[in-house]
């Protein structure tokens, strides 16, 4: 919710905008990168957006950092409007996220041929505006498709995977990397997912070339753990406990299902066969005391297995009229769901303990469900999908 007061002989006007309430972002070091530009509002409001643009990616410093993050948050809307404008959004973006010296300064910057601001903002509370604004991370040399997270040595990393091949460990506090990027898969890296090995924090990583690849995050070096057996790219991957021992799950396009001991790398069991077609989506959970993989696959199923015995639990979920690309697993009012995304442009959410829909199907996308991730939101638990 935002209010602003306009300029004297004006009038006031207040407006509602519901968002996210945002938090101050925490001290930072200085930034060499960018000469302290993006901490004069004269140049944020001044300078061609595509040089602005050109620089976020880089910031580390605290005001730079905030800074960035403002101009992201409507950077669609600050590339096409006129200086003038352009003074007026980062005002109100810069007091979404708390930082009201800022919108002042911002307010005040005078540009040519436009008059005063017409308002300044007197208060704002979130407003379209995320977190994940305010630092980029760039060192893939191509497209990023896949990305974990864990704690290493109590600072918490993101693990990526990307279609230049390799895997890249960032500290996610200073958005730096840590090292080199880690080399091996030889095509595109696609899946992610990590877990704790012998009270070592590992990534696992999926790839086109049939592969899932573990990597020690404490030393950033491969581990001698290979996982070979598809005879298709690897879609995705998921980690479990099974009678205490950390597995690894992994779908391919060959429409099979692997399940790994992530501390033998042995493969535990034959692959779980079953889906007629590439299976695209996999997640873990418990149901009934029993360590499950759900998976969605092409021909248009989910499926629920047991990984202690390698069997399904049940007939094959049905409902969707597309393609399963995307799978959650939470548990809602004490039961284990499953919630799906699909090419259908739908959402459904399963009860995994009976195997039944829960409800209509969710409708709004207007193109395929790609991905799904839940979590609690004021004590409720919510889907969120993309």
């Amino acid at each position: 919710m935002l209010a602003w007061r306009g300029r004297a002989g004006v009038g006031a006007v207040t407006i509602a905008v519901m968002s996210d309430d945002l938090q101050s972002i925490g001290p930072g070091c200085e930034s060499a990168v960018v000469g302290g530009r993006l901490a004069d509002p004269g140049w944020l409001v001044n300078t061609d957006p595509v040089q602005v643009l050109e620089v976020l990616g880089g910031v580390v410093g605290r005001e730079e950092v905030l800074a960035a993050a403002v101009y992201r948050a409507s950077a669609r809307l600050n590339g096409i409007a006129d200086a003038g404008v352009r003074r007026q959004l980062l005002a109100l973006d810069a007091a979404r996220y708390g930082d009201h010296g800022l919108a002042a300064r911002i307010t005040a910057v005078p540009v040519e041929g436009e008059p005063a601001a017409w308002w300044g903002v007197d208060w704002a509370t979130g407003g379209m505006v995320t977190r994940q604004l305010r630092r980029t991370f760039t060192a893939h040399t191509n497209a990023v498709c896949a990305v974990a997270t864990v704690v290493v040595d109590g600072r918490p990393v993101i693990v990526s995977g990307s279609r230049d091949k390799t895997v890249q460990v960032w500290d996610m506090t200073t958005g730096q990397p840590l090292g080199e990027p880690l080399i091996g898969h030889t095509r595109n890296v696609c899946a992610a997912a990590t877990a704790v090995v012998d009270d070592r924090p590992i990534a696992v990583t999926g790839s086109w070339d049939g592969t899932a690849r573990v990597w020690d995050l404490a030393t950033n070096r491969p581990v001698d753990e290979l996982f070979t057996g598809h005879t298709s790219g690897v879609h995705a991957v998921a980690t479990a406990v099974v009678d205490g021992r950390p597995v690894a799950v992994t779908d391919s396009w060959d429409g099979t299902v692997g399940v790994w001991d992530l501390a033998t790398g042995r493969s535990v069991g034959e692959p779980l066969a079953g889906h007629t077609g590439s299976v695209f989506a996999v997640a873990t959970g418990v149901v009934g005391g029993r360590p499950v993989a759900v998976t969605g696959s092409e021909d248009e199923t989910v499926r629920v297995w047991d990984l202690a015995t390698g069997q399904p639990i049940g007939e094959p979920l049905t409902g969707h009229t597309g393609a399963v690309c995307a799978v959650a697993v939470a548990v809602v009012g004490g039961r284990p769901v499953a919630v799906t995304g699909s090419v259908d442009e739908t959402v459904r959410v399963w009860d995994l303990a009976t195997g039944q829909p829960i409800g209509e199907p969710l409708t709004g996308h207007t193109g395929r469900v790609s991905s799904v991730a839940t979590t609690v939101l004021d004590d409720r638990p919510v889907a969120v999908t993309g």
